[in-house]
């Protein structure tokens, strides 16, 4: 008996040691099988960036087809040729060519029309650039409706892809062509014209400033001006329901607002916009047809010259001036920053409290005309100068009191900028209260 027990224990020991081997050569085989049992297959697995042309047929329309450039933008083909928009096109390209399935239905499909697939709703053609093709096909919902049948063409498969999935692919021609009404890079625009009610305003930019060039040279406001062209730039047409339709007969019976003019290195392009109540129309150089727009657009062009023109005396900003002089009629005052980068100013010798010449300065950034005035200017009560830009800039402006406000003029300005009382009031007390350090 004993020798028996002995036989069965060493068998229990062996078996044990068997199963524990084993289990110990096949865990990762084991738990890639369950991975891959569990995780759906990929329908579609492309190079987004090898993808050279799209072809997109719905039932009973006709069909999409964009083509990839030489220098890599998009363009619509057919119905007719029409500027992509870029951004929307990657972003369908982006969905079909890392495509993932909810689940496999069939392994081998005999009855598409089960699926919808006999007729898709929708097939995608792709071509890569070795000129290999893949057709996706999309056909009907699925029973809960959060899903949508799909194959490959000439792959017996049949998946479901997310209903979500879908809509990012399913695009039609108003979804994919540029919208633009001007398509100009706003940092490409040298010049800009705006021709309102017989006068033409005229903008010039050098680098990151703009000049008003017309009626005649202006200082212009520079967020002003750059706010205009990013609402040109960015109007776009508006193909939504019945803002389609009929919009040739609406733009040709509105009241003209305004003609832009956008120049860039390849050229002029031009945008006619009209006005019926507060309805906005436009019709475009780079585009066929009229449309109806954004009203922010045209509330942008219905503005006067002075809308456009720099209000500020100084145009040194949030530098730090490195030399301040005010004149305030006998009295004088004269404050020279240290090194380069120094919070510290000096005056005749003395070092200055920092935070009562931080007030000065915070007047004189803030001193901006009430509005513009062609005459009126009599002998200055005061003058202040700015220098600025380590050293390369320096501006004059002189004050002259006129009634219950004051007129001031720039230097080499022929412009007459109208200020409130109290904002040079308050210059002229913030410089008498500039004191030395310590005090």
């Amino acid at each position: 008996m004993r020798i028996h027990g002995l036989v069965i224990g060493a068998c229990v020991l062996l078996i044990l040691g068997g199963v524990l081997y084993w289990s110990n050569k096949h865990p990762r085989n084991e738990q890639a099988s369950k991975i891959s049992a569990d995780t759906p297959p990929a329908i579609l697995k492309l190079e987004q960036s090898a993808i050279t042309s799209v072809q997109i047929k719905k039932r009973d329309t006709e069909v999409l087809a964009l083509a990839k450039g030489s220098s890599g933008e998009w363009q619509i083909m057919q119905p007719k040729p029409l500027r992509a928009d870029q951004s929307a096109v990657l972003g369908m390209l982006s969905a079909l060519s890392s495509l993932n399935s909810q689940r496999v239905v069939e392994d081998n499909a005999s009855n598409l029309k089960t699926f919808g697939l006999d007729n898709p709703a929708l097939e995608v053609d792709l071509v890569e650039k070795d000129n290999k093709s893949q057709k996706l096909m999309l056909g009907d919902e699925t029973l809960a409706s959060n899903g949508v049948y799909a194959m490959l063409a000439g792959e017996p498969r049949v998946f479901t892809i997310a209903s979500w999935e879908k809509s990012t692919i399913d695009k039609g021609l108003n979804d994919l062509r540029d919208k633009r009404l001007l398509p100009v890079s706003p940092d490409k625009i040298s010049r800009i014209e705006i021709i309102r009610g017989g006068q033409n305003v005229e903008f010039g930019r050098n680098k990151d400033e703009w000049q008003i060039l017309k009626p005649k040279p202006l200082r212009a406001d520079n967020t002003q001006v750059a706010d205009l062209v990013r609402q040109l730039t960015g109007a776009k047409m508006d193909l939504s329901g019945s803002a389609a339709n009929n919009t040739a007969s609406d733009f040709a019976k509105a009241g003209p607002l305004a003609t832009a003019k956008l120049t860039d290195e390849s050229g002029t392009q031009e945008l006619q916009v009209r006005k019926s109540n507060d309805t906005y129309y436009a019709k475009s150089s780079a585009v066929d047809g009229a449309y109806k727009f954004d009203s922010e657009v045209g509330k942008a062009l219905d503005k006067s010259v002075d809308d456009f023109r720099n209000k500020k005396l100084f145009d040194f900003g949030y530098s730090d001036p490195n030399k301040i002089e005010i004149h305030d009629g006998a009295k004088a005052y004269f404050l020279t920053r240290g090194s380069a980068g120094s919070e510290d100013w000096w005056s005749n010798g003395k070092k200055m409290d920092a935070s009562s010449v931080e007030s000065l300065i915070s007047d004189l950034r803030d001193l901006s005309a009430t509005k513009f005035l062609d005459s009126g200017f009599s002998n200055a009560a005061a003058e202040a100068v700015v220098t600025s830009s380590e050293d390369k800039r320096t501006e004059k402006v002189q004050i002259a009191k006129s009634g219950d406000h004051y007129i001031a003029k720039r230097e080499n300005d022929p412009a007459l900028y109208q200020l409130d009382s109290k904002s040079v009031d308050d210059l002229l007390k913030a410089a008498a209260e500039v004191k030395t350090a310590g005090k």
